[in-house]
C-alpha cells in the first residue's frame, strides 16, 4: 500500500510538472464582442471537432533568399522557377518533429490509430472530443452567437508543452475567429454600397467604395470621345492612354489568368455584354473558364451591387484589357458555408491542403460540408495548377488574426512565386484604417475613435503585390500627374504590424522614413523601419463605369486598381512566352529596383487620411500611399522583355 502511495505521488508529481510545462502557445488576437458576438456557452465536451495540428516546416528562414534567386533582376537564376515537388522537398517538416508530436499526442491518451499523418507529412490530424481538446490544450472551447443568429466556436487562447514550441507552428481550430457575421449565409441581405456602406463579405472583406448611378438607360453609348471625361468616367480607353497600355496577345493557350471570387458573390452574364457592348463590342457573348472551388456556384438568385458588383468589375475590365486572353474564374465556396483566402490556395497547391496545416473551421470553409444543403464532395486541392498571374480584390483587417495564422498563408504566397506565379492584392479602402474605418487603441484591439493605425491582410505579406489606388484630378486629363485617390475611397497603406521588412523594400522604407517622416509616433504606427510596408504599387481606382444588375454605374475602390495591374502583367508574360522566355512571377524585387524605376509615374499629390489623421502623403520616390507609383507598361514590358 506504501509502495503504491509513492508511486501515485510521483505520478502526480510527474503530471503537476507536464502541466508547468505548458506554455501559451497562441491567444486570439481581437475581442469577438467588438463585433457583436457574445460568448453563449461552453462547447459540449462530447462534440467531435476536426483537431489539426500544423507541423513546424523546415528551411523557412530561408524562404525569402529562395525567393530572391527567381525573382530578382541581378540574381543568375532569375527566372528558374521551381516545380511543386521541389518545394515539398525543401520545406517538409523533419522527421524529429513528426515524432515529438506524435509521441505528445500518444502520451496524452490519444490512440496512435486515431492519428492520420498528411500525405505531405505538414500536418497531423485527430477527430476529437471536446474534453480531449481541452485537457490536451489546457483550455476551454466556447460557442460564440451573433444577433444574426450566425454561430462559431474556439477557444481564448491555447497552451503546448515547452518542448514542443520548436516543433509546432499553430493548431485549429483554436483562436482563430471570424469576427463579421459571414456572407455564407444567403438569408442575410447585404448592405448596397450607393448608400455609401461598405460591403464587407466575410471571412474576406471587398475594399469597395460608393456606387452612383450614371446611365439610367442600361443600353448608354460611351462618350463621343472616349478620352474627354476621364477624370469623371474611367473606361479601358482611359486606362491604355494613362499608362501606355497597348498590347495584343498572342500566346493565350499557354498564359494564364486567374481572378478569385468568393460566393455567393457573383458576375451575371447580361452585365458582361452590357459593359462589352459599349466597351469592347468584339467580346459580347465572352464568358470565363469556371474553375468551381469546394462546390461553389456562379448563382444568380440574388441580384444586387452587393452579390454582383465585385465580380462584374473584375471580368469586365480583366477582359477588355487583355482580350483575347481566356480568364480562369477561381469561384470559390459553396452557397452554404463559402469560403476564405486558404480555399482557393487549397485549389491552385494541393499540398496546401494539408501541408500548411489544414483549413480553420472558425476562418475557413470546410469541406465535405455538413450543412443542409451544403458540398458534401471532398474539398477542391490541386485542382488547377497555379495561373501565372491571380487578382483578388478581397481583403480583411491585419489585427485580426494571429501571427502564426498570418506567417503560414504569407509563407504559401512565397511559394506561389516560387514556381512562377504573380498574386496581386487590393491594399484596402479606407487609407491607415482597417475596413470600415475601424482603427486600434494602444493595445492594438479595434475601438470606436482609435487613433492607432490598422494595417490590411494579407496585402501586408512580403510575398505579394499590395495595389494602392489613384485617381485623375477633376478638370484634369490622361496626360496630366494623377493623385492618390481621395474621391470616395482612400488608398490602404501602412506598415505591418507582423511581418518584417523584406531585403527588396529596405532602401525604399529607409528613404521615405529619413526624408519623409510622417508626423506620428510609434504609437501610431510602427515606425520602427524594420517592418514590411505597403502598397506596392498603384493604379487608377476611381470614377470606374461598370455594367451591374442591367446599368452602367460608378465604381470606386482598390477592387479596380488589382485587376487593371493584374491585367498588364498578364500581357507582359505573354510577351515574355512569345520570346521563348518564362513567366515573370514575384514582381517586387525588380519594381523597387533602380533599373525600373523610370517604369513608373511617380505620385507626389495626395494621402490616405484615417484614424483621425490625416493619415501619409504621398511624395516623391515609394511612399506607403501608392508604392513606387503607377505603371508605364511600354516601359515595363521593355525592361521584362530584356531580362533572362
Amino acid at each position: 500500500m506504501r509502495a503504491l502511495l509513492k508511486l501515485l505521488v510521483s505520478a502526480g508529481i510527474a503530471c503537476a510538472a507536464a502541466l508547468n510545462s505548458h506554455v501559451v502557445h497562441e491567444k486570439r488576437t481581437l475581442d469577438p464582442t467588438f463585433s457583436g458576438w457574445v460568448q453563449s456557452r461552453r462547447l459540449p465536451s462530447s462534440q467531435v471537432i476536426p483537431l489539426r495540428v500544423g507541423l513546424q516546416q523546415r528551411n523557412l528562414h530561408q524562404l525569402e533568399d529562395l525567393l530572391m534567386s527567381v525573382a530578382h533582376p541581378e540574381s543568375p537564376t532569375y527566372g528558374q522557377h521551381w516545380s511543386p515537388a521541389q518545394i515539398v522537398d525543401m520545406f517538409a517538416p523533419a522527421e524529429d518533429t513528426i515524432r515529438a508530436v506524435k509521441s505528445w499526442l500518444v502520451g496524452a491518451g490519444i490512440d496512435e490509430d486515431r492519428l492520420k499523418m498528411s500525405v505531405s507529412r505538414g500536418w497531423i490530424g485527430v477527430n476529437a472530443t471536446v474534453g480531449e481538446a481541452e485537457r490536451l490544450l489546457q483550455t476551454e472551447y466556447h460557442v460564440y452567437t451573433h444577433e444574426s443568429g450566425a454561430e462559431q466556436y474556439g477557444c481564448h487562447s491555447y497552451s503546448i508543452p515547452s518542448d514542443l514550441t520548436e516543433h509546432i507552428d499553430l493548431i485549429k481550430p483554436t483562436v482563430h475567429f471570424t469576427h463579421r457575421v459571414a456572407a455564407r449565409d444567403p438569408k442575410v441581405k447585404r448592405r448596397d454600397t450607393t448608400a455609401g456602406a461598405v460591403n464587407r463579405p466575410v471571412p474576406m472583406v471587398k475594399t469597395k467604395g460608393q456606387l452612383s448611378k450614371i446611365h439610367g438607360n442600361a443600353q448608354a453609348s460611351p462618350a463621343a470621345s472616349p478620352l474627354d471625361t476621364c477624370d469623371q468616367e474611367i473606361t479601358p480607353d482611359c486606362l491604355r492612354a494613362l499608362y501606355n497600355f497597348e498590347f495584343k496577345p498572342t500566346r493565350t493557350k499557354v498564359n494564364t489568368f486567374g481572378i478569385v471570387e468568393f460566393t455567393p458573390q457573383s458576375f451575371l452574364a447580361p452585365d458582361l455584354d452590357l459593359f462589352f457592348t459599349n466597351f469592347s463590342p468584339d467580346q459580347v457573348g465572352t464568358r470565363p473558364i469556371p474553375v468551381l472551388i469546394d462546390g461553389a456556384v456562379v448563382q444568380t438568385t440574388n441580384q444586387s451591387f452587393g452579390f454582383n458588383g465585385e465580380s462584374d468589375l473584375d471580368l469586365q475590365y480583366g477582359f477588355a484589357l487583355t482580350n483575347p486572353q481566356p480568364i480562369h474564374l477561381l469561384q470559390t465556396g459553396d452557397i452554404v458555408e463559402g469560403a476564405s483566402f486558404d480555399n482557393w490556395l487549397d485549389a491552385v497547391d494541393g499540398t496546401f491542403c494539408t501541408f500548411e496545416g489544414g483549413d480553420d473551421p472558425t476562418q475557413d470553409g470546410i469541406y465535405p460540408d455538413p450543412l443542409k444543403g451544403g458540398f458534401k464532395g471532398p474539398e477542391s486541392c490541386g485542382i488547377i495548377p497555379p495561373p501565372h498571374t491571380i487578382s483578388i480584390s478581397y481583403g480583411q483587417d491585419e489585427s485580426g488574426v494571429t501571427v502564426a495564422y498570418a506567417n503560414r498563408q504569407c509563407a504559401e504566397y512565397a511559394k506561389l512565386g516560387l514556381v512562377g506565379t504573380s498574386v496581386f492584392y487590393s491594399s484596402g479602402d479606407d487609407g491607415v484604417a482597417g475596413n470600415g474605418g475601424v482603427c486600434l487603441n494602444a493595445q492594438h484591439q479595434p475601438v470606436d475613435n482609435g487613433t492607432v493605425f490598422n494595417p490590411s491582410f494579407p496585402g501586408g505579406c512580403p510575398f505579394l503585390t499590395s495595389v494602392g489606388a489613384t485617381q485623375i484630378l477633376s478638370g484634369n486629363t490622361v496626360n496630366d500627374p494623377e493623385s492618390a485617390c481621395e474621391e470616395v475611397i482612400f488608398s490602404g497603406g501602412g506598415f505591418s504590424n507582423i511581418f518584417p521588412i523584406p531585403s527588396y523594400q529596405k532602401n525604399a522604407v529607409t528613404g521615405f522614413l529619413k526624408n519623409h517622416p510622417p508626423p506620428f509616433t510609434n504609437g501610431q504606427f510602427n515606425n520602427s523601419g524594420t517592418v514590411r510596408a505597403f502598397p506596392d504599387l498603384s493604379a487608377n481606382g476611381a470614377f470606374y463605369v461598370v455594367g451591374v444588375d442591367g446599368e452602367l454605374e460608378l465604381v470606386f475602390g482598390t477592387s479596380c486598381s488589382a485587376p487593371v495591374t493584374a491585367s498588364m502583367f498578364t500581357m507582359i508574360n505573354d510577351a515574355r512566352l512569345a520570346a521563348g522566355k518564362r513567366t515573370v512571377g514575384f514582381i517586387n524585387p525588380a519594381i523597387y529596383s533602380d533599373a525600373f524605376k523610370d517604369a513608373f509615374n511617380d505620385i507626389t499629390i495626395g494621402g490616405n487620411q484615417g484614424c483621425n489623421s490625416p493619415g501619409f502623403t504621398s511624395t516623391t520616390g515609394w511612399d506607403p500611399v501608392t508604392g513606387v507609383g503607377t505603371p508605364n507598361f511600354g516601359k515595363l514590358l521593355k525592361l521584362f522583355l530584356a531580362m533572362p
